[in-house]
């Protein structure tokens, strides 16, 4: 018998990787071909010394700025629904956000006919800078600290 915890962490992760594949897709019709909103009528800082630590060195769009502040919210909605805080919960937020970014940007380039499998590549790709074993940077650091904010919070 699967215990209750492990049922809602399956239950979590699945309706993550639900919500990352909806939102991929109105992302591939938002942007098209032209990944991290480079043809979007919004402001953009290219080069700062804070987006090379905290954002990779990718740009800071007006859009991604709403994007990311929206979907921590919708991800913090059940915490304020139920009047209801506490670290683990806070954890789990928090790594059912990082799970989302990464399932949505991977599923972004999948199911982008622009792109697809075969452009799943730093050549293609070029805002995500830094690639390790195929896959940038980032997927590796977050999938750890999801990973470990998830364990934390069951």
């Amino acid at each position: 018998m699967i215990s209750e915890q492990i049922l809602q962490l399956i239950l979590t992760l699945g309706s993550v990787i639900v919500l990352a594949f909806f939102f991929a897709q109105a992302e591939i019709h938002i942007e098209g071909d032209a990944g991290w909103a480079a043809n979007l009528p919004t402001w953009r800082i290219e080069n700062h010394w804070l987006l090379d630590i905290f954002w990779g060195g990718r740009a800071m769009t007006g859009y991604h700025a709403w994007v990311f502040l929206f979907i921590a919210i919708f991800f913090h909605f059940p915490l304020c629904f139920m009047a209801q805080w506490s670290l683990p919960l806070e954890a789990r937020a928090v790594a059912s956000i990082m799970l989302f970014w990464i399932a949505e940007d991977f599923l972004w380039f999948i199911a982008n006919p622009a792109f697809g499998w075969k452009r799943f590549r730093k050549e293609d790709a070029i805002w995500h800078k830094n690639w390790i074993c195929g896959a940038p940077v980032e997927y590796w650091i977050f999938s750890v600290f999801s990973a470990l904010l998830f364990w934390y919070s069951y």
